[in-house]
């Protein structure tokens, strides 16, 4: 048999080429176990498992294009995903991989001391891991793994999105794109003339307005009916809206004027040639619930009041109006969107 070779773009699978792996290999694996509520499926984050009183949430994530405080973004990333089911994380571990060259006792216990420290701060318990050195690593590539509860009655899924619901954003968009492009390319930065005070501005995205959305779920979670939660990642804002609706079997229409996109995000999105709504968005958050101006009018003012921009920047609506987003100009179009995350263009 010939082998059909094919060379894959870097970052996400493609959602058409994932959904027949999933449907050809790994779905009717959950069936052996009565107790996966929700297993592999695209746009669902974390996995959720029945443990009798409450629902145990299984999360894996990697950290592949950071390097500098890498301890950090990986138990973020996988935090992220666990809070989005409205779950309080618990238990996380890691596989740390490090290259050959650069390697150092200093290095290793800088990446121990960043994820230690990171989840002391939101009261998770490190259980353990795996480290070693990996021959042909370029960089450091940290996998976490992560374990949450939630009560059975409070699990939010991403597929939990409905027709009529609205769809807040918070933050805004490429907040982590932008932490990575100012710890990574400070150098090509200061060559190209830009001042040290923007680059350790976009440098502090990681903290500020962070990559964490820990916060901001807790606070939606634990104070209103949300539908449906999702952080968008890799591919960005519109990939991100993308998952949503495909794990929710509905439609969206998004108001282009409402997505915020903040001063560096834009001005790099310039500089480097890049969408900045396909670009790697960690810290920005999607909700829906029941699109009641009271209701989300009083979430996105608990929100703003917790110093977390959020704004309303469009609807769901049924499948078969699509996937579509209303320009600046008025036009409603199809909404475009890649799993090849832009930022993979500069790495």
């Amino acid at each position: 048999m010939r082998e059909n070779k094919k060379n894959f773009p870097v970052g996400k699978l493609k959602h058409d080429f994932l959904a027949r792996i999933l449907d050809n290999f790994i779905s009717d694996l959950a069936i052996q176990d009565e107790r996966v509520i929700m297993g592999s499926k695209i746009g669902e984050d974390a996995a959720v498992i029945d443990m009798g009183e409450k629902y145990l949430i299984a999360k894996t994530d990697p950290i592949t294009f950071a390097t500098d405080e890498i301890g950090y973004y990986a138990v973020n990333v996988n935090v992220n995903d666990v809070v989005c089911t409205g779950a309080k994380p618990k238990w996380f571990q890691s596989t740390i991989l490090l290259p050959e060259k650069n390697t150092t006792e200093q290095s290793i216990e800088s990446i121990f001391k960043s994820i230690h420290d990171t989840c002391k701060s939101m009261n998770i318990t490190v259980i353990g891991g795996h480290t070693e050195v990996t021959p042909r690593l370029d960089r450091p590539i940290v996998i976490g793994s992560l374990l949450g509860e939630v009560e059975k009655e409070k699990l939010v899924l991403t597929s939990g999105a409905k027709p009529g619901d609205a769809i807040i954003l918070t933050k805004g968009i490429f907040i982590e794109g932008t932490a990575i492009i100012g710890r990574e390319k400070e150098t090509e930065l200061l060559k190209r003339g830009f001042d040290l005070s923007f680059i350790n501005t976009c440098k502090n995205y990681l903290f500020e307005p962070g990559i964490s959305v820990f916060k901001e779920a807790l606070l939606a979670g634990e104070n209103f009916e949300i539908n449906s939660f999702h952080d968008p990642t890799e591919g960005g804002l519109y990939c991100g809206i993308a998952e949503m609706a495909i794990a929710s079997e509905t439609g969206v229409l998004v108001e282009e004027e409402r997505i915020k996109v903040l001063p560096e995000p834009l001005e790099l999105s310039k500089i480097y040639n890049l969408n900045p709504m396909g670009t790697i968005s960690s810290g920005s958050l999607l909700i829906t619930l029941r699109d009641d101006n009271e209701e989300f009018s009083k979430l996105i003012d608990i929100l703003n009041k917790n110093n977390i921009l959020a704004n309303k920047i469009g609807n769901v609506v049924d499948k078969k109006k699509g996937l579509m987003i209303r320009r600046k100009d008025g036009k409603i179009q199809p909404l475009k969107y890649s799993e090849t995350d832009e930022i993979t263009k500069i790495f």
